[in-house]
């Protein structure tokens, strides 16, 4: 099954541009570059949104204008006007768990205490959408993570991420082609 429509996750104005919750949206802008996708407000969709024509067929890119909490709202009324199924959805993520510079591609799962995560899964009523998650690292107290991923992320760190980034750009042609297995050995084992 390919992938029709790719989420990137954040939260809209420029005070949050450079924060490290919006590295899904930094994933989406590239990717939408890179294709000559213009990503523009689509106000039925909830979000910015573009139409890529790629070798696999036709996908949607999306960044919910909705700030994190309610990203749910702009991935379901784009995955419910075209019906696109949630396994034909990647949505791309901030992940503390993660250091900076891993990323890492699953099918399902729970949402991790990520609230864009829980507002998709509630409003899609699955969990069985793709995510790739970039990691940003863990402030190291819970109390903390809230302002931790509204901040910029440090030199090096951003360095790490971005690189994580270009890893993850490298295997999106077989990501979007559905050829997860071949996406995943090369994101999972690409050197540290």
């Amino acid at each position: 099954m390919t992938i029709r429509l790719v989420v990137g996750l954040g939260n809209p104005g420029p005070e949050y541009e450079k924060t490290r919750h919006n590295a899904g949206f930094w994933l989406v802008d590239e990717l939408a570059w890179q294709h000559k996708a213009k990503l523009h407000a689509e106000g039925k969709f909830f979000g910015e949104a573009a139409r890529a024509t790629l070798a696999a067929g036709d996908v949607w890119l999306l960044k919910p204008m909705t700030y994190m909490n309610l990203s749910g709202q702009a991935v379901a009324a784009l995955a419910r006007f075209y019906k696109i199924a949630p396994e034909e959805i990647l949505v791309v993520h901030d992940e503390l768990d993660l250091q900076p510079g891993t990323a890492r591609l699953k099918q399902g799962g729970g949402h991790g205490g990520h609230n864009g995560l829980k507002d998709i899964i509630a409003r899609l009523g699955s969990p069985n959408f793709w995510r790739l998650r970039l990691g940003i690292g863990h402030p190291g107290d819970r109390n903390e993570v809230a302002n931790f991923v509204l901040k910029k992320a440090r030199a090096e760190e951003q360095q790490a991420i971005d690189d994580a980034l270009a890893k993850s750009l490298q295997v999106m042609p077989e990501v979007l082609a559905g050829n997860m297995a071949a996406a995943m050995k090369t994101l999972h084992t690409a050197a540290k």
